[in-house]
Protein backbone atom coordinates (compact mmCIF):
# COMPACT_ATOMS: atom_id res chain seq x y z
CA UNK A 1 0.00 0.00 0.00
CA UNK A 2 1.00 3.35 -1.35
CA UNK A 3 1.22 6.43 2.07
CA UNK A 4 -1.74 7.93 -0.21
CA UNK A 5 -3.27 5.13 -0.65
CA UNK A 6 -2.66 4.51 3.84
CA UNK A 7 -4.75 7.96 4.15
CA UNK A 8 -8.13 6.35 2.81
CA UNK A 9 -10.44 3.87 4.23
CA UNK A 10 -11.83 1.80 1.12
CA UNK A 11 -14.73 3.45 -0.44
CA UNK A 12 -15.08 6.25 1.60
CA UNK A 13 -12.04 8.31 0.86
CA UNK A 14 -9.44 10.35 3.59
CA UNK A 15 -10.40 8.81 6.89
CA UNK A 16 -10.82 11.48 9.53
CA UNK A 17 -8.06 12.50 11.30
CA UNK A 18 -7.92 11.28 15.25
CA UNK A 19 -5.55 14.25 15.68
CA UNK A 20 -7.20 17.48 13.73
CA UNK A 21 -5.45 20.03 15.40
CA UNK A 22 -2.95 21.84 13.37
CA UNK A 23 -4.48 20.45 10.47
CA UNK A 24 -2.57 17.16 8.90
CA UNK A 25 -1.37 19.56 5.88
CA UNK A 26 0.56 21.48 8.22
CA UNK A 27 1.95 18.75 10.04
CA UNK A 28 3.15 17.13 6.99
CA UNK A 29 5.14 20.52 5.88
CA UNK A 30 6.71 20.63 9.71
CA UNK A 31 7.78 16.72 9.33
CA UNK A 32 9.36 17.65 5.90
CA UNK A 33 11.16 20.45 6.90
CA UNK A 34 12.96 18.51 9.73
CA UNK A 35 14.81 17.20 6.99
CA UNK A 36 17.01 20.30 6.21
CA UNK A 37 20.08 19.88 5.55
CA UNK A 38 19.77 16.39 6.72
CA UNK A 39 17.89 12.75 6.98
CA UNK A 40 15.34 13.65 9.75
CA UNK A 41 13.43 11.08 12.21
CA UNK A 42 10.45 12.51 13.49
CA UNK A 43 9.35 10.36 17.05
CA UNK A 44 5.16 9.62 16.98
CA UNK A 45 4.73 8.69 20.47
CA UNK A 46 1.49 7.79 22.90
CA UNK A 47 0.16 5.16 25.48
CA UNK A 48 -1.22 2.14 23.80
CA UNK A 49 -4.18 2.64 21.80
CA UNK A 50 -3.41 6.30 21.26
CA UNK A 51 -3.67 5.52 17.00
CA UNK A 52 -0.05 6.10 16.55
CA UNK A 53 0.34 3.60 14.04
CA UNK A 54 -3.37 5.46 12.38
CA UNK A 55 -2.01 8.89 12.70
CA UNK A 56 1.23 7.90 11.18
CA UNK A 57 -0.41 7.16 7.89
CA UNK A 58 -2.04 9.77 7.82
CA UNK A 59 1.12 11.79 7.91
CA UNK A 60 2.85 9.81 5.76
CA UNK A 61 0.25 9.82 3.08
CA UNK A 62 -0.28 13.80 3.46
CA UNK A 63 3.59 14.10 3.40
CA UNK A 64 3.62 11.89 -0.20
CA UNK A 65 1.04 14.17 -1.35
CA UNK A 66 3.26 17.41 -0.85
CA UNK A 67 6.20 15.75 -1.71
CA UNK A 68 6.21 12.26 -2.72
CA UNK A 69 8.57 9.48 -2.13
CA UNK A 70 10.28 11.11 0.56
CA UNK A 71 9.26 9.86 3.33
CA UNK A 72 8.79 6.18 5.34
CA UNK A 73 7.45 4.89 8.36
CA UNK A 74 9.15 2.40 10.71
CA UNK A 75 7.89 1.05 14.28
CA UNK A 76 9.54 0.45 17.40
CA UNK A 77 7.41 -2.23 17.34
CA UNK A 78 9.56 -4.43 15.10
CA UNK A 79 11.55 -4.47 17.89
CA UNK A 80 8.99 -6.89 19.87
CA UNK A 81 11.24 -9.99 21.34
CA UNK A 82 9.15 -13.03 19.75
CA UNK A 83 6.78 -14.43 21.94
CA UNK A 84 8.90 -17.86 22.72
CA UNK A 85 11.37 -15.75 24.15
CA UNK A 86 9.13 -13.88 26.24
CA UNK A 87 7.24 -16.94 26.94
CA UNK A 88 10.73 -18.52 28.28
CA UNK A 89 11.00 -15.26 30.63
CA UNK A 90 7.52 -15.86 32.06
CA UNK A 91 6.07 -12.52 30.86
CA UNK A 92 4.02 -13.92 28.37
CA UNK A 93 0.78 -11.85 30.42
CA UNK A 94 2.98 -8.55 30.12
CA UNK A 95 4.00 -8.59 26.43
CA UNK A 96 3.80 -4.68 25.42
CA UNK A 97 5.32 -3.98 28.37
CA UNK A 98 8.91 -1.67 28.36
CA UNK A 99 11.15 -5.12 29.18
CA UNK A 100 9.58 -7.12 26.51
CA UNK A 101 11.40 -4.96 23.55
CA UNK A 102 14.94 -5.24 22.44
CA UNK A 103 15.74 -1.91 23.39
CA UNK A 104 19.35 -1.92 22.56
CA UNK A 105 18.55 -3.39 18.90
CA UNK A 106 16.51 -0.67 18.50
CA UNK A 107 18.93 2.29 19.47
CA UNK A 108 21.55 0.80 17.42
CA UNK A 109 19.04 0.79 14.47
CA UNK A 110 18.44 4.51 15.14
CA UNK A 111 21.83 5.36 15.30
CA UNK A 112 22.10 3.32 11.97
CA UNK A 113 19.47 5.01 10.34
CA UNK A 114 20.91 8.49 11.41
CA UNK A 115 24.11 7.58 10.33
CA UNK A 116 23.65 5.46 7.07
CA UNK A 117 21.32 8.05 5.38
CA UNK A 118 22.41 7.31 1.71
CA UNK A 119 22.67 3.84 1.89
CA UNK A 120 19.85 0.74 1.98
CA UNK A 121 18.64 -0.33 5.42
CA UNK A 122 15.81 -3.12 6.45
CA UNK A 123 13.86 -2.24 9.50
CA UNK A 124 12.09 -5.53 11.00
CA UNK A 125 7.63 -4.90 11.34
CA UNK A 126 5.56 -5.91 14.05
CA UNK A 127 2.53 -8.21 11.95
CA UNK A 128 0.04 -8.33 14.39
CA UNK A 129 -2.18 -10.80 12.01
CA UNK A 130 0.87 -13.24 13.87
CA UNK A 131 1.94 -11.22 16.72
CA UNK A 132 5.46 -11.47 15.83
CA UNK A 133 8.17 -9.33 14.45
CA UNK A 134 9.01 -10.01 11.08
CA UNK A 135 12.97 -9.00 10.08
CA UNK A 136 14.05 -6.97 7.15
CA UNK A 137 10.60 -6.23 6.18
CA UNK A 138 10.33 -2.45 5.39
CA UNK A 139 13.06 -0.60 3.05
CA UNK A 140 14.54 2.56 3.61
CA UNK A 141 16.76 4.28 0.85
CA UNK A 142 18.75 7.21 0.00
CA UNK A 143 15.36 9.32 -0.89
CA UNK A 144 13.93 8.93 2.47
CA UNK A 145 14.64 12.30 3.80
CA UNK A 146 12.22 11.87 6.60
CA UNK A 147 11.71 8.63 8.61
CA UNK A 148 8.24 8.53 10.87
CA UNK A 149 9.13 6.62 14.19
CA UNK A 150 5.85 5.45 15.92
CA UNK A 151 6.47 3.76 19.37
CA UNK A 152 5.32 3.91 23.25
CA UNK A 153 8.74 4.66 24.50
CA UNK A 154 10.27 6.87 22.83
CA UNK A 155 10.90 9.56 25.57
CA UNK A 156 11.43 6.89 28.01
CA UNK A 157 14.46 7.91 30.64
CA UNK A 158 15.22 4.17 31.10
CA UNK A 159 18.82 2.86 31.08
CA UNK A 160 18.39 1.37 27.74
CA UNK A 161 15.91 3.73 26.31
CA UNK A 162 17.68 7.63 27.30
CA UNK A 163 19.08 7.75 23.69
CA UNK A 164 16.35 6.92 21.88
CA UNK A 165 14.99 10.50 22.25
CA UNK A 166 18.49 12.13 21.46
CA UNK A 167 18.61 10.02 18.22
CA UNK A 168 15.20 11.70 16.79
CA UNK A 169 14.73 15.41 15.45
CA UNK A 170 11.43 16.15 16.53
CA UNK A 171 8.85 13.72 18.87
CA UNK A 172 5.51 14.48 18.93
CA UNK A 173 3.16 12.99 21.47
CA UNK A 174 -0.10 11.91 20.86
CA UNK A 175 -2.80 12.92 24.43
CA UNK A 176 -5.56 10.96 23.69
CA UNK A 177 -9.12 10.98 25.12
CA UNK A 178 -8.57 8.29 27.85
CA UNK A 179 -11.80 6.42 27.17
CA UNK A 180 -11.97 6.29 23.67
CA UNK A 181 -8.01 5.25 23.81
CA UNK A 182 -9.08 2.01 26.23
CA UNK A 183 -11.82 1.27 24.08
CA UNK A 184 -9.77 1.16 20.59
CA UNK A 185 -7.40 -1.03 22.78
CA UNK A 186 -10.35 -3.47 23.66
CA UNK A 187 -11.47 -3.72 20.13
CA UNK A 188 -7.96 -4.36 18.83
CA UNK A 189 -7.59 -7.71 21.65
CA UNK A 190 -10.98 -9.07 20.73
CA UNK A 191 -10.24 -8.46 16.79
CA UNK A 192 -6.91 -10.72 17.22
CA UNK A 193 -8.60 -13.27 19.24
CA UNK A 194 -9.05 -12.32 22.99
CA UNK A 195 -12.14 -13.05 24.82
CA UNK A 196 -13.59 -9.29 25.66
CA UNK A 197 -12.76 -9.98 29.77
CA UNK A 198 -9.38 -10.84 28.83
CA UNK A 199 -9.20 -7.70 26.83
CA UNK A 200 -10.33 -5.70 29.40
CA UNK A 201 -8.30 -7.47 32.03
CA UNK A 202 -4.73 -6.12 29.88
CA UNK A 203 -6.01 -2.76 29.37
CA UNK A 204 -6.38 -2.05 32.83
CA UNK A 205 -3.02 -4.27 33.74
CA UNK A 206 -0.11 -4.18 31.67
CA UNK A 207 -1.50 -1.86 29.67
CA UNK A 208 -2.38 1.39 32.57
CA UNK A 209 1.47 0.58 33.83
CA UNK A 210 2.93 1.41 30.10
CA UNK A 211 0.58 4.18 30.16
CA UNK A 212 1.54 5.85 33.35
CA UNK A 213 5.49 5.62 32.60
CA UNK A 214 4.98 7.27 28.84
CA UNK A 215 2.88 10.22 30.94
CA UNK A 216 5.37 10.34 33.26
CA UNK A 217 7.46 11.72 29.98
CA UNK A 218 5.57 13.23 27.55
CA UNK A 219 6.70 16.69 28.89
CA UNK A 220 9.51 16.16 26.99
CA UNK A 221 7.63 16.23 23.56
CA UNK A 222 8.33 19.11 21.23
CA UNK A 223 4.73 18.97 19.74
CA UNK A 224 1.72 17.42 21.86
CA UNK A 225 -1.34 17.19 19.68
CA UNK A 226 -4.83 16.50 21.84
CA UNK A 227 -7.28 14.34 20.48
CA UNK A 228 -10.33 15.33 18.78
CA UNK A 229 -8.94 19.08 18.50
CA UNK A 230 -8.26 20.06 21.94
CA UNK A 231 -5.94 22.71 22.98
CA UNK A 232 -2.53 22.65 21.33
CA UNK A 233 0.44 22.22 23.99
Amino acid sequence: MSPAEAGQVAGHGPAAPLYPHPPIRALAERALELARPRRALLGIVGEPGAGKSTFAEQLLAEMDRVRPGVSVGVSMDGFHLAQQVIDRQGKGARKGAIDTFDARGFVAMLRRTVREADAPLWWPEFRREIEEPVAQAVELNAAHRVVVVDGNFLLSTAPDWREVRMLLTETWFLDADPGARRERLVRRYVRYGFTEERARAKVEGVDEVSSADIRRTCGAADLTLPEGGGSLR
